[in-house]
């Protein structure tokens, strides 16, 4: 048995003084900082997710297993700023995301990196939903399923709407939040963009009753950028808009309710970009193209007490 545990370790070690290799050549060859930071970012995201199946495990047995994605995160987080020098800065003045409970939480969606954005942000209390084919991870998927994803099958849409039905009466029942990108896959855009969303997030709070929480991650693209093999560290913004009520709203206002809420995502994703690349929004490549950055959009929306 102690010499099967070799192999995992020595491939560890090996990893590991790749990743240090790599980041010294970095020095010599800028790009060879993407394959380092790429590898510690790995090697971190299989280390949390290893100690997140133990953690799980262990705050469920205590009664605290609403918390353990949280607690992971967190930790994932201070990981990932010592091996990579990436970091995320939360612009949450209202305190919305230690206030806002439950509600559905959504955000946009731009590369793997914002796997550290959710740690860096995640609230207490909160679970994220995933496609199906995650349960099988290895390590991720374990802590995934013990700390109360909800898995999606995008291919069928009867056991979609099952899991949103059920997601709606863990919302009610256990108070428990819940975050989901909208836009449903990564854009990998090097502007601030969003794609077109999927109503899915939308028709989960009106049939839970709860708030919706936009979050808005600057477009960080300088930061990482997979096209052009570019991983650099740095600090990216994160702003936390005002919660918008659904009480009393049916499926018949889930139109508009997405269309508002993506022209309010969109219009403070290229202001929140303009000012993280000390520019002005005139500046931002298409910002004029976009009606909810000439003008306020979402007026008309019911904001949360």
């Amino acid at each position: 048995m102690a010499s099967f545990l070799y192999y995992p370790v020595y491939f560890l070690e090996g990893c590991v003084a790749l990743t240090i290799g790599f980041y010294m050549l970095s020095l010599i060859l800028p790009r060879a900082a993407f394959v380092a930071r790429s590898l510690a970012s790995y090697l971190s995201l299989l280390l949390c997710a290893g100690l997140g199946v133990i953690t799980s495990i262990a705050f469920s047995l205590l009664g605290h297993g609403q918390s353990a994605q949280w607690a992971v995160g967190r930790s994932f987080k201070y990981v990932m700023a010592l091996t990579t020098g990436v970091r995320f800065k939360i612009d949450d003045p209202k305190n919305i995301l230690g206030k806002t409970r439950p509600a559905v939480f959504i955000g946009n969606h731009q590369t793997e990196l914002d796997v550290l954005m959710l740690g860096c942000m995640f609230p207490k209390y909160c679970s994220v939903t995933a496609k199906s084919s995650l349960r099988k991870t290895p390590f991720l998927g374990w802590f995934m399923s013990l700390s109360g994803s909800i898995f999606i099958d995008r291919a069928s849409k009867t056991d979609a709407r099952a899991a949103m039905a059920g997601a709606a009466n863990q919302i009610q029942k256990k108070q428990q939040s819940v975050y989901m990108f909208p836009e449903g896959t990564r854009s990998y855009s090097e502007e601030p963009e969003l794609l077109p969303f999927k109503k899915g997030a939308f028709h989960l709070a009106v049939q839970a009753q709860v708030p919706i929480v936009p979050v808005v991650v600057a477009n960080y693209s300088h930061v990482l950028n997979v096209k052009d093999l570019v991983f650099n560290a740095g600090v990216i913004p994160i702003k936390v808009l005002d919660p918008i009520d659904t009480t009393g709203l049916t499926t018949a206002d889930v139109d508009e309710l997405c269309k508002n809420t993506r022209d309010l995502m969109l219009k403070e994703l290229i202001a929140l970009t303009a000012k993280a690349r000390g520019q002005s929004v005139s500046e931002i490549p298409g910002a004029s193209n976009h009606p909810s950055v000439a003008k306020t959009t979402g007026t008309d929306m019911q904001v949360a007490a």
